[in-house]
């Protein structure tokens, strides 16, 4: 009887093993192949619900049908080869719901919704309550969690400082690991490629807004002592060796004396013209391009190191494409993530890329909701391309926000009801009221009279069909601000399952490293077989219990070969 233990012990550390050969819910058909291009966005809202909802038996199927695949659902315990982090700027728990009825009805699901894993993180600064995109990016990217408006500088450091120790204050995070396990490394926004959330990447700063010298110097500190965003994503260790860097900001990266590609003034002092300077860093397998038919020109096998700045500052939203017609010219983010992980998929060690879907962050600042939300089915596009044009099996994608927003959604509307119109009337002073509204921001102006801010603007006869138009607000800000509440952490490939529970927004980069051995758990060249991975591990431990079984049975190994 005393066998027993054993047996049950060895087949269960079988199953553990085995577990490595099961494959997951998402759909993967691509296996690195670059994917067609996604199917046009479905705006349309359906009219209340379907006959079959109204039976119970439909809801016992659904909620089956949920048991079912969460039962079938096994972890990948394996090494990520691959990692792409998409990061929403600003996509709160609530816009993402709110996305969901945008693109079809209530039951309908994002592309990283269907993410067979799911966590929560905390946003918060060291010093604020509420996070912004500098001190959040040095938590999801770097690991350490600092100060409201500084990236990869300690906290000890007051922001706009310039007289700290850099050596001993800043830090670098993911792609510096990445890098440093020779894997291929990329960025992607659509927004300045100096902002806030793609200079967690690479750059070390005391004050987010001093993306070019001129900004630095406002400041009273000196650019050459402390370098700008900037010319640290040229000439930084980090920021040199990158293989994609897409976005927008070309002002940071020419002088005042030059006009860029689209007839503006740079807004450097020092006269120095950063492109020209990263061609001269890259003389070979390297292009600059602005625009999209630059990008659709790339051959991606014949180059190494990509740089695309494709605004003077930010990327065009979605729908500005649409409304004005630029699709000849401006790229969507889709777009941009096709080409990054062409060329990334070229890496034999594998690739870390960053990518960040930042206009949703802008839209909510301005209170423009269908703007917002069209951002964030454009990120969910733009997901679903990679986890298609990518294996499950190696590639890890983790999708998240940086912090939250005060949007919300209120009323009981009936279903099928237009999230971005009218929710009801109310019962105090008998005027209409949005269902989609914001706690501050600008659409404070446009909810009350201009002669008596106690009384209420009738918007029965707004268009609100306009992708500019301001929802309404309760306390008067130049621009809404962020919310504080926890953020969504979506994960699906290799170890996605470590991603689960509630945990601080700066263990993301050590429990991405942890999947694909780098940083901290980077394997040496001489590791292999059992003692390289989790999985290596198991083996060790299946083998060693089959030798115990073995002697408690009394048999000599030789006799199992005769």
């Amino acid at each position: 009887m005393k066998i027993l233990p054993v047996v049950v012990a060895y087949w269960v550390l079988v199953a553990l093993v085995g577990a490595n050969d099961v494959h997951r819910t998402y759909d993967n058909d691509h296996q690195h192949k670059r994917a067609k291009r996604p199917s046009e966005i479905n705006t349309r809202q359906t009219v209340g619900y379907e006959e079959i909802e109204t039976t119970s038996e439909f809801w016992h199927e659904q909620a089956q049908k949920t048991l079912k695949a969460k039962l079938a659902e096994e972890p990948i315990v394996a090494k990520a080869k691959n990692v792409i982090l998409f990061i929403g700027d600003g996509m709160s728990p609530q816009t993402i719901a709110a996305t969901r009825m945008y693109l079809g009805n209530e039951n309908n699901v994002l592309s990283f919704e269907r993410f067979p894993y799911l966590g929560t993180a905390r946003p918060y600064c060291v010093n604020r309550q509420v996070a912004d995109s500098a001190c959040s990016a040095s938590a999801y990217l770097s690991g350490v969690k600092t100060n409201y408006g500084m990236i990869n500088v300690a906290p000890h450091v007051p922001r706009y400082n310039c007289e700290y120790n850099r050596t001993e204050a800043e830090f670098l995070g993911l792609m510096e690991w990445a890098q440093d396990s020779a894997k291929g490394t990329g960025i992607v926004t659509n927004t300045p490629i100096t902002d806030a959330s793609p200079a967690g990447a690479y750059a070390s700063i005391a004050s987010r807004d001093w993306e070019n010298d001129a900004k630095v110097i406002e400041d009273g500190c000196d650019p050459k002592e402390y370098p700008d965003i900037a010319h640290q994503l040229i000439h930084g260790d980090v920021g040199k060796k990158l293989n994609i860097i897409f976005g927008g900001g070309r002002q940071n990266f020419r002088p005042t004396s030059e006009l860029d590609e689209n007839e503006n003034s740079g807004a450097r002092t020092d006269n120095r013209n950063l492109i020209e300077e990263w061609r001269e860093l890259h003389p070979n397998k390297a292009e600059y391009i602005y625009n999209k038919i630059g990008l659709k020109a790339v051959d991606t096998d014949q180059t190494e190191h990509l740089l695309g700045l494709f605004q003077t500052d930010y990327l065009y939203y979605n729908l500005e494409i649409e409304q004005m017609g630029l699709h000849e010219t401006e790229p969507k983010l889709w777009e941009l993530v096709d080409v990054a992980i062409g060329m990334l998929n070229k890496s034999e060690n594998g690739y870390v890329l960053f990518v960040e879907g930042g206009r949703i962050d802008n839209a909510h600042h301005g209170t423009r909701a269908r703007l917002a939300l069209d951002e964030t089915a454009q990120l969910s596009e733009a997901i679903d391309f990679a986890r298609k044009a990518t294996s499950v099996e190696d590639t890890l994608i983790v999708v998240s926000a940086d912090h939250s927003h005060t949007m919300t959604f209120n009323g009981y509307q009936k279903r099928g009801s237009d999230i971005l119109g009218i929710a009801d009337i109310s019962d105090e002073d008998g005027l209409p009221y949005t269902t989609l509204s914001y706690a501050n921001g600008g659409g404070y102006y446009d909810t009350y009279t201009e002669q008596n801010r106690a009384i209420r603007v009738d918007i029965s006869d707004w268009n609100l069909t306009d992708y500019n138009a301001r929802y309404l607000a309760t306390v008067p800000m130049g621009l809404e601000t962020h919310g504080g509440e926890d953020v969504a952490v979506y994960a699906s490939g290799p170890m996605a399952h470590m991603f689960q529970g509630n945990f601080e927004q700066n263990t993301i980069p050590h429990l991405i490293s942890f999947a694909a051995k780098i940083g901290h758990y980077k394997e040496s060249k001489d590791e292999t077989g059992a003692g390289s991975s989790l999985v290596g591990c198991v083996q060790l431990t299946l083998v060693c219990g089959f030798v115990v079984l073995l002697g408690m049975l009394k048999w000599k190994p030789i006799d199992c070969l005769l």
